[in-house]
């Protein structure tokens, strides 16, 4: 298709960009630490680190994994932490030792880490103390050889650390009690690190940055294998999208999306690490009130979220006393921006949701809007510089303008393939190197691009993926149940909702069974928040679970 969306560029965005700009992130890492060495590059709760400070900490943690680990290029380290200033040590530390970073999602069950921590064949784990006791019932079944463990105010200054490991220990309880006798200290490592020379790597491009989980095209997770060059593409491609309205070293970006998410790890660590900006950890963003407590007190320009984090804010009265003045633009991924949502924003803040789109398999991000959008126009906007999009139909053949079929997607940023599945990549990666996203959408004149429904039956609850499978497969194990189907209901606080079909095979079973059941095998997002009874379920005439008419 030809690049009609060049046209609708702002002035002084390129058509495209040079994914070798940079051998690696190691690479990127080390320039922006030197460049901007003296500016702050993360805070959390009122602890900054600096450029300097930050490259000081990766380095010795890199050559704490080198050396005293053992660990050797290529071989993969989970990182299991909510936004801390611990993970941008451990992951920039990470890929200067040549690792794989495999992100973990905290509030993963025991058998959701098994999962993956296996799957990924995990060398090293990095987790904040308070999941412990959940590594601690996984370890029987998987074969991680090194844990660090965390606590939450490692790097904070004394005696500021030793007050919040001790009110979030004794007061608050947040951590359950745990016993790994092999665990080793993060400060420990560091400290020992900061003994030894850090031997560099030579790593390329092509060479798996992370190994970021996705259920893809099913519901089984799989590793997106997303390589260096991959990541600075994605890197190269949103710098160049915002230059023109950023400043180098002096933005400062509020991080409320998790780190261990794509979207947080490409857009706001990464592409703004590349700028200088400072960003601002918010560790827990559901306390919305000690969240609007932060945006009052720093004089924050750009900030990412989900339709139900702006939705959350907007709720919050305080929210509206909040010093907009300094806030340059905003941007909504992960879930579709709500247009009554949106408006709100507006009016409030004075700056309009700028909604893009994305998906892991892509590093994440393909389409944005302009920066120049003056009101939520219910387009993921435009694609990025060096990418190529097509509108298909169910054979492949390209559709013409404004007609709905399948997204294809061609750039420098979309993955190498899924980690040790090779048939699962050939059902979503061409030969010609187009990903099929399973997004129906279309095109417009202007080159905006419009997603219409979901090719799949995902379920996309507060931006996370949710898969119908995987629940199902843990309702099938209830004694009391004999047929499930689960598919996704409209929510005003999440977007969607999961919401199970059940048919009963004891005739006590309620939904307070079926609830406490999930809750004990899957994250929460992804427990049943409506529950039907039925006699029987719609299938088709080879007995497939028909959830279309469900849906209906």
């Amino acid at each position: 298709m030809e690049k009609i969306w060049l046209k609708t560029y702002m002035q002084g965005v390129p058509a495209e960009i040079n994914p070798d700009s940079y051998g690696s992130l190691a690479d990127l890492f080390t320039q922006c630490c030197q460049k901007f060495a003296d500016k702050p590059a993360f805070s959390n709760m009122g602890t900054v680190i600096s450029f300097r400070e930050l490259e000081k900490l990766a380095t010795d943690f890199a050559a704490y994994l080198q050396h005293k680990l053992g660990l050797r290029q290529g071989d993969r380290i989970a990182l299991m932490m909510p936004n801390i200033l611990q993970y941008p040590v451990a992951m920039f530390g990470a890929l200067k030792a040549g690792l794989i970073v495999v992100n973990v999602n905290p509030l993963y069950t025991a058998r959701e880490l098994v999962q993956q921590l296996s799957n990924a064949e995990a060398d090293a784990i990095v987790i904040l103390e308070n999941f412990t006791s959940v590594l601690q019932e996984a370890l029987s079944q998987v074969s991680v050889k090194n844990i660090i463990v965390t606590q939450f105010g490692d790097l904070f200054p004394y005696p500021k650390a030793l007050l919040i490991n001790f009110v979030l220990k004794y007061i608050k309880k947040m951590v359950p009690a745990w016993n790994i006798p092999q665990a080793i200290p993060f400060k420990s490592a560091l400290k020992q690190g900061a003994q030894i020379k850090f031997t560099p790597y030579e790593i390329k491009g092509s060479d798996i940055a992370f190994l970021q989980y996705t259920g893809g095209t099913t519901g089984v997770a799989k590793g997106a294998e997303l390589s260096h060059r991959n990541l600075l593409a994605n890197i190269m491609q949103i710098y160049a999208w915002t230059d023109h309205l950023t400043e180098e070293g002096e933005e400062i970006i509020i991080t409320a999306l998790p780190l261990y998410h794509i979207f947080s790890l490409t857009a706001n660590c990464l592409t703004f690490f590349k700028l200088g900006a400072h960003n601002v950890l918010v560790t827990n963003p559901r306390d919305i009130p000690q969240f609007v407590k932060l945006l009052k007190k720093v004089p924050f320009t750009i900030m990412t979220g989900v339709n139900t984090l702006f939705n959350a804010l907007l709720n919050n009265p305080e929210f509206h006393q909040v010093d907009f003045k300094h806030l340059r633009f905003v941007i909504g991924g992960g879930m579709a921006v709500q247009q009554a949502v949106a408006e709100r924003w507006q009016r409030v803040t004075g700056v309009p949701i700028l909604e893009g789109y994305g998906l892991t398999e892509a590093s994440p991000v393909v389409c944005v809007n302009p920066l120049n959008v003056q009101a939520h126009n219910g387009s993921i906007g435009l694609p990025l510089p060096s990418t190529e999009v097509k509108i298909c139909d169910e054979a492949g053949n390209e559709l013409p303008l404004g007609e709905i079929g399948e997204l294809w997607i061609k750039a420098p940023q979309v993955m190498r393939g899924y980690w040790r599945a090779p048939e699962e990549t050939q059902k979503i990666l061409t030969a010609e190197g187009w990903l099929l996203t399973g997004d129906m959408a279309k095109l417009d004149q202007a080159g905006f691009v419009y997603l219409v429904e979901r090719k799949k039956d995902l379920i996309i609850v507060s931006g996370f993926n949710v898969y119908p499978t995987e629940i199902e497969d843990i309702l099938a194990k209830h004694p009391g149940v004999l047929e499930a189907a689960v598919i996704g209901v409209p929510s005003s606080n999440t977007g969607e909702a999961v919401k199970a079909f059940i048919v009963k095979k004891d005739p006590t079973l309620s939904e307070e069974d079926i609830i406490a059941f999930c809750r004990k095998q899957l994250t929460a997002y992804k427990v049943p928040k409506q529950i039907e009874f039925r006699e029987e379920l719609p299938k088709s005439n080879v007995g497939k679970v028909l959830r279309r008419k469900l849906r209906e």
